[in-house]
């Protein structure tokens, strides 16, 4: 594939409508993260923003891509306060419970989404394919990160024993794969997404766990 056609217009416009539905998901999980907590507004927009924006700032810190992401789109930052904003009042009037099992399906989104935006974004630019993996995976991981240890616990990621990271890990060299066999450019994005979120929700819902350290 011609690395030019990366920078197509319309993958542009497609890699941007994944990352506003990502950051859109994680979003999500930080506000219900942060009402299970009981924190004020202030503590419920900054997990937010931690969750949405964590992964791919570390991912534009460490490929050198300067403005980060949200700070090119600003947009983003209004559409993360108003969504902020609406999820507090909806989750007040109906009285919805924000469980950790709430937290899962836009957890599970947002880490596919993510994934593949990383990925792409890394081998638009060059990177060796284990870079670009390793990219996708930090994207999608890291944002739960930061919203797990804002919110005083063990990052998910690290502590459920369910294929979290590892995921993302599987997506990014599905990616990396279909763009070695010359797919079509949207396929390699749409395996990464389809195949992280959808092994994570295997991964739930027959509560698959990987080894714990045992003493």
């Amino acid at each position: 594939m011609d690395p030019s056609l990366l920078n197509a217009p319309w993958v542009n416009t497609l890699r941007f409508i994944l990352e506003v539905a990502a950051t859109v998901a994680f979003a999500l999980s930080g506000v219900m993260a942060a009402a299970r907590k009981r924190l004020d507004a202030v503590g419920v927009c900054v997990v937010a923003f931690v969750a949405a924006f964590g992964g791919g700032t570390l991912r534009d810190l460490l490929l050198d891509q300067r403005p980060f992401f949200w700070i090119r789109h600003t947009e983003f930052v209004w559409g993360i306060l108003a969504l902020c904003v609406g999820a507090m009042l909806f989750m007040r009037q109906r009285h919805f419970l924000p469980t950790e099992r709430a937290m899962l399906l836009p957890d599970a989104i947002g880490l596919g989404l993510f994934a593949a935006v990383g990925v792409d974004i890394a081998h638009a630019i060059g990177m060796a394919p284990i870079i670009s993996v390793m990219m996708g995976v930090t994207t999608g991981v890291f944002g739960g990160v930061l919203r797990d240890v804002l919110c005083n616990e063990v990052p998910q990621a690290f502590s459920d024993h369910r294929p979290y990271a590892l995921c993302a890990f599987a997506g990014g060299w599905a990616d990396v794969a279909l763009r070695q066999l010359h797919a079509p450019d949207w396929a390699p994005l749409a395996a990464c997404v389809l195949l992280t979120a959808g092994l994570r929700g295997l991964a739930l819902w027959r509560n698959w766990e990987l080894p714990a350290w045992r003493v």
